[in-house]
């Protein structure tokens, strides 16, 4: 029986959402044109998973809280659940998962973990909250890694015609992931905005803008041969990543509110980089909006 993802629809975008992980798996425009990754396997199976409870790789795939080690795999287990769908409309939808007898395994804390997409005219407004339903403190990092086809039309562009702007356009210090998945130190030598893609571009990995303290932020794909492209808004994140696999025709942008382990990490997850605590009975928000032209 085939799988029925949550459909919103609008004027403007027809929107599928997966129940497994919460993960959107079509964005279409009212031209027809498919502005979402398809996840062709050879390159990257995903296509915009959601990152809980943590983002990146850890060193060694392991951490340490109170004196235990837990093994986790890069960017977390919520990718890899099944969500339920608590209120639907339209143009809106709701989505949570909660702490159980496995999660506790890997993650020994209690949460409710929910995303909710709304469509407003081109833009897909997306809220992701965690409520800390435990005892104690807990510790997180959370992001999404949502990969648009590049070029969007493939008979009037090619790759390499596409850039990525950031605004307020300015130089932002560049994150490195390392070739062995680990988050490197801010380079020197900032990165200016625009960039001009190519596929050399991600041959080590993903490209990190550090955003610092800006409340909100804003990084677009754009070519100048079509009047299509991709921009994605972040409330209050502390980085924007953009990633592509070598002679995959898409790219990822994507927020974070974390990043992976550092070479130097000491494995405790309180203090690890980019780590949120959140005290018991609170919630913590995250935000973004994808806009589509």
């Amino acid at each position: 029986m085939a799988k029925l993802n949550t459909i919103l629809e609008n004027n403007f975008l027809r929107v599928e959402i997966d129940k497994l992980g919460a993960e959107v798996k079509s964005i279409k425009n009212k031209l027809n044109i498919e502005y979402l990754w398809q996840g062709n396997p050879e390159f990257w199976k995903r296509q915009s998973p959601i990152l809980f409870p943590i983002v990146g790789k850890l060193k060694n795939d392991c951490y340490n809280y109170n004196g235990k080690t837990y093994h986790m795999t890069q960017h977390g287990f919520a990718r890899d659940n099944n969500f339920d769908v608590v209120e639907k409309t339209e143009t809106e939808a709701k989505f949570v998962f909660t702490s159980n007898e496995e999660t506790r395994k890997i993650y020994p804390f209690d949460f409710t973990l929910s995303v909710t997409y709304k469509l407003i005219r081109n833009n897909i407004d997306v809220s992701i909250n965690v409520i800390n339903t435990g005892k104690n403190n807990m510790y997180f990092s959370i992001g999404a890694h949502p990969g648009f086809n590049i070029p969007l039309l493939p008979r009037k562009e090619k790759f390499e015609d596409y850039y990525v702007v950031a605004a307020p356009r300015r130089k932002f210090n560049l994150m490195q992931i390392n070739s062995d998945g680990l988050s490197g130190m801010s380079k020197d030598d900032p990165l200016d905005s625009p960039v001009q893609l190519s596929h050399d571009l991600f041959k080590n990995d993903a490209k990190i803008f550090d955003i610092g303290e800006n409340k909100k932020s804003m990084v677009m794909l754009q070519s100048d041969k079509s009047d299509h492209g991709v921009s994605l808004v972040a409330d209050d994140c502390q980085y924007i990543g953009f990633w592509s696999i070598k002679d995959a025709d898409f790219v990822c942008l994507e927020p974070w509110w974390g990043i992976a382990d550092t070479k130097d990490s000491n494995g405790i997850l309180q203090e690890k980089k980019g780590i949120i605590e959140l005290k018991n009975s609170l919630q913590f928000n995250s935000n973004f909006s994808i806009g589509i032209f």
